[in-house]
């Protein structure tokens, strides 16, 4: 994107003639981000164009956020989020005329982003970031909060649509992948504890943020302590495991989901110990006697989510996830199939936890 397309949003969000300097950010997938500074008064912006395509209704995830914020402040919680800045003085979302749609937050120029750790203290430091998170939010009726992107994380609803992309996906790809086929079928008991869980009031609709991993973390350059959590679009009502499970799947194991060394994947014990450490420490007594019980269920249930979608997409001849080449979804689905066979061997062996 070139600068000049986020020139009205910036007239939009500074004084008018004050001179500025934009600066495009990389690592974002959906959203295309900018440094935005103020050379009158040397304060600097983070200006994003929201990607319509996935969250059609931005509106409601400024709604969302400015909830959230004005909760914190309300209540004097110790959470920290970045602070939402106004277009014309006073709207959270500005539309261009070429109907881009555009938001700003206070950029915080001492925070780093990361995308994998090694170091333990550090998962259980993402891990209690994110505890504390909905912690945070527990006085707050989460069903006021917009439901951003409806069944995101409904396991059984995934389940539904693997065995609905059965019925005519392509026969040469039916039979590539009928291995993997045949073994999320026999996990379908999955989908079922997902009903289970989701019946049983006690196991709390809460706050999540819905995309828990260490890239949404914010650490501090100069002391490596975290700042805050980042990339709030996603938060809405929903239950600990989806978080708490987002984690284990994307920190704990040895590669990421779109390694193809199966081989090489294992869990990882001090670093899956250490998230666990640092969930149940930063949400304490908020966690239910039967959530504490099927906290290992956690990582499970989304690991076997995200395989039924990389399979689904597959099966659908790739319409969802962005490929580099024509069987990476095949390949990401079988990647999360042995991650989760070493989760589930893990388990047993050292927690002898099994579901």
């Amino acid at each position: 994107m070139m600068q000049a397309d986020c020139q009205e949003a910036v007239y939009a969000l500074l004084p008018a003639g004050h001179p500025y300097k934009v600066e495009p950010l990389s690592g974002g997938l959906i959203n295309h981000t900018f440094k935005v500074t103020d050379l009158q008064t040397g304060e600097s912006f983070l200006l994003q164009k929201i990607n319509r395509q996935v969250f059609p209704d931005p509106e409601k995830i400024q709604a969302n956020y400015q909830q959230l914020w004005q909760f914190l402040a309300e209540k004097s919680m110790p959470l920290f989020i970045p602070e939402m800045k106004f277009f014309n003085g006073s709207k959270n979302l500005f539309t261009d005329r070429t109907d881009q749609c555009w938001r700003s937050f206070e950029f915080i120029g001492s925070g780093l982003q990361l995308n994998g750790t090694e170091v333990p203290a550090q998962a259980a430091a993402v891990a209690e970031t994110f505890a504390r998170f909905t912690a945070s939010f527990h006085q707050l009726d989460s069903t006021l909060l917009h439901r951003i992107l409806p069944g995101f994380h409904d396991v059984k609803q995934r389940f539904d649509q693997f065995t609905g992309s059965l019925t005519g996906a392509p026969t040469t790809r039916l039979e590539k992948a009928a291995i993997l086929i045949s073994e999320l079928k026999k996990r379908q008991r999955y989908a079922g504890l997902y009903q289970q869980f989701t019946a049983d009031p006690d196991f709390k609709f809460r706050v999540m943020h819905h995309d828990a991993k260490i890239a949404n973390v914010l650490f501090d350059r100069q002391s490596g302590k975290v700042i805050c959590p980042v990339d709030l679009d996603t938060v809405m009502p929903g239950y600990f495991f989806s978080d708490l499970g987002d984690m284990i799947r994307s920190m704990a194991g040895t590669t990421d989901e779109n390694s193809t060394d199966f081989d090489r994947i294992q869990i990882r014990p001090a670093i899956y110990q250490s998230i666990i450490d640092g969930y149940t420490r930063g949400i304490n007594e908020w966690l239910s006697g039967p959530e504490r019980a099927y906290l290992h269920a956690s990582g499970i249930l989304l690991i076997y989510m995200q395989a039924l979608r990389f399979m689904t997409d597959y099966l659908r001849n790739d319409s969802y996830y962005k490929i580099n080449y024509p069987e990476q979804n095949f390949d990401r689905a079988k990647n999360q199939l042995v991650l989760l066979n070493r989760l589930e061997e893990f388990l047993a062996d050292n927690y002898k936890f099994t579901c």
